[in-house]
C-alpha cells in the first residue's frame, strides 16, 4: 500500500485484500464496536478509516524501531498465516514463529535456547555426516528429534535476545504468546478480528485475520514500513 494513493484507491486495496470482513454478529466481541461500520451478507463491515489509520500508526511505531536498529518477531501459527509469516519476516531479516507457540517462548527464553542449541547440533551432526554412523533406530529418533525442533525454531534460531517489537496475525489463537509479551514490557501489534479484544493490544490493527490475502496485506505493509526504517538507518550511519 503506497502513501500516495488517494484514499478512494487505498479503500480498493482493502477491499480487494478482504480487510473489512469481520466475523457474524453473534460472534462479535462488544469491544470491537468502535471498529464496525456496519452489517452487510450477514458479517460485521470493519470502518476502513479507522483500520487505515491504526495500520498506519503501527507502522510508525515498526519504522522509528527499525531506524533504532530494534529486531522484530512475527507469530502467526495459524495454517492461514504460517507461510506468509516465514515470507514476510525474511524480507527484513526478522524471526518468526509459525508453527506452535511453547508456554514460555520468551518468559522462558534461556530454557529455549537450550534446545535451539540442541536444533544446532543436530544440524551440524547432520552437516558432518555424523548421522550416517548412526544405527537405524538411532538416526529415525535423531531425525525426528531435529524435525520437530526445526518446526518449532526454525525461525528464531538466530534469535540472541528477546525481540524488541513482536507483531501477530490472530489474537485470539496466540493469546498465550501475547500475554508473555506484555509481562514482558513488548511492544505489541496485533490484528484484531471483529470476535478480539482490542484493550488486550498496545498497537491494535482491526482488520479480517480469516483471509490469506488480508493477513498477507497488513504484514506486506508492516514489512515495507520496516524496510524504510532500515534504509533511514543505514543513510544515517552513512553520514556520520
Amino acid at each position: 500500500m503506497s502513501e500516495t494513493l488517494s484514499k478512494k484507491e487505498i479503500a480498493k486495496q482493502y477491499v480487494k485484500a478482504s480487510v473489512h470482513y469481520g466475523h457474524r454478529p453473534k460472534e462479535w466481541n462488544p469491544k470491537m464496536a468502535p471498529y464496525i461500520l456496519c452489517e452487510k451478507y450477514g458479517y460485521h463491515i470493519f470502518d476502513l478509516v479507522k483500520t487505515s489509520k491504526l495500520l498506519k500508526l503501527a507502522g510508525n511505531v515498526v519504522e522509528k524501531k527499525a531506524e533504532k536498529g530494534c529486531t522484530f518477531l512475527f507469530v502467526g501459527t495459524s495454517k492461514l498465516a504460517s507461510s506468509i509469516v516465514a515470507k514476510q519476516s525474511r524480507r527484513v531479516n526478522g524471526y518468526y514463529i509459525n508453527y506452535r507457540w511453547l508456554g514460555g517462548m520468551l518468559t522462558n527464553w534461556p530454557t529455549v535456547q537450550k534446545r535451539i542449541d540442541r536444533l544446532k547440533e543436530l544440524e551440524k551432526n547432520e552437516a558432518e555426516g555424523k548421522f550416517e554412523l548412526l544405527s537405524k533406530k538411532e538416526y529415525s529418533a535423531q531425525r525426528k528429534e531435529m524435525d520437530k525442533l526445526k518446526r518449532l525454531f526454525n525461525g528464531i534460531k538466530d534469535m540472541t535476545t528477546l525481540p524488541d517489537v513482536v507483531i501477530f496475525t490472530n489474537q485470539l489463537k496466540d493469546s498465550l504468546a501475547i500475554q508473555e509479551c506484555l509481562k514482558l514490557g513488548l511492544p505489541t501489534i496485533s490484528i484484531v478480528d471483529s470476535n478480539c479484544d482490542p484493550d488486550l493490544i498496545p498497537y491494535p490493527i482491526p482488520a479480517n485475520d480469516d483471509s490469506s490475502a488480508s493477513i498477507n496485506f497488513i504484514l506486506n505493509y508492516l514489512v515495507n514500513r520496516i524496510s524504510i526504517g532500515k534504509k533511514k538507518k543505514i543513510e544515517t550511519t552513512e553520514t556520520i
